[in-house]
């Protein structure tokens, strides 16, 4: 994966993970990334560490002065790394859910299907939450409501590589959502525009100090804005979707 071509980074959305970032990180590091810390506007004690953390070489940061939402942090990690002249980024959640044991089979299909956006679905364990595990179903249905195609097998984890050329033409042209609506959203989108997908299976813990930064009512008022608006999207794209699933 030493190719001119394929230049992978990490971008690591942060809010408060002090705890489980250094971690995260260190396992990056290992896997020979440059990785970009998004400080999403953290308290000063996490910004100390994330500070710390960022000396370190192959590190780079990036930080908003105020939380904007963990879809606005990936957005400014995805367009760090094209500045920083990396080709595909791998974004993963700085709160140890996600196996990053599978970190290089990830980035070696990349290296195989660079024009693909490399998609992790999950296998959960115990410790999930059977109220979050059950919710995501609805978000499934709309999914693939919207996208007419079973094609999307999880849209809301975290853990997938973006070939940054297709994914930031997309993020120049469409205003999308900039908090927990946002891992979906895009799926959605890249999705109307044949983005290749490959799907990898994934494990997720969830720790049981781990925090959450999901706001019931707000994020799931800004979900169901979301499914509506795509929604919309999806009548005005359906005879194209309908003739690309038959055609394609």
């Amino acid at each position: 994966m030493d190719d001119d071509w394929f230049k992978p980074c990490a971008v690591v959305p942060v809010y408060n993970h002090e705890r489980s970032l250094p971690a995260v990180l260190s396992t990056l590091l290992a896997d020979d990334l440059h990785c970009i810390l998004v400080d999403d506007g953290s308290s000063a004690a996490a910004a100390e560490v994330i500070d710390r953390l960022a000396q370190q070489q192959s590190v780079h940061l990036v930080r908003h002065a105020q939380n904007q939402g963990k879809g606005a942090a990936v957005a400014s990690g995805l367009r760090e790394a094209h500045r920083l002249g990396f080709s595909h980024a791998l974004q993963v959640d700085a709160d140890g859910q996600h196996d990053l044991g599978t970190v290089p089979l990830f980035l070696d299909r990349a290296s195989q299907a660079p024009d693909a956006v490399i998609c992790g679905y999950p296998q959960y364990d115990s410790s999930v939450p059977k109220g979050r595990l059950y919710a995501r179903y609805l978000t499934h249905i709309w999914v693939w409501i919207n996208t007419l195609s079973l094609s999307i097998r999880d849209s809301m984890c975290g853990f997938r590589v973006y070939p940054l050329r297709q994914t930031l033409a997309l993020l120049d042209s469409t205003d999308l959502g900039k908090r927990m609506d946002f891992d979906t959203e895009i799926l959605v989108r890249l999705h109307w525009r044949q983005q290749p997908m490959v799907w990898l299976p994934t494990s997720v813990h969830y720790p049981a100090d781990g925090i959450s930064h999901f706001r019931l009512w707000r994020d799931n008022v800004l979900i169901s804005s979301m499914h509506a608006r795509l929604f919309g999207g999806m009548l005005l794209r359906a005879p194209k979707l309908i003739w690309s699933r038959w055609h394609g």
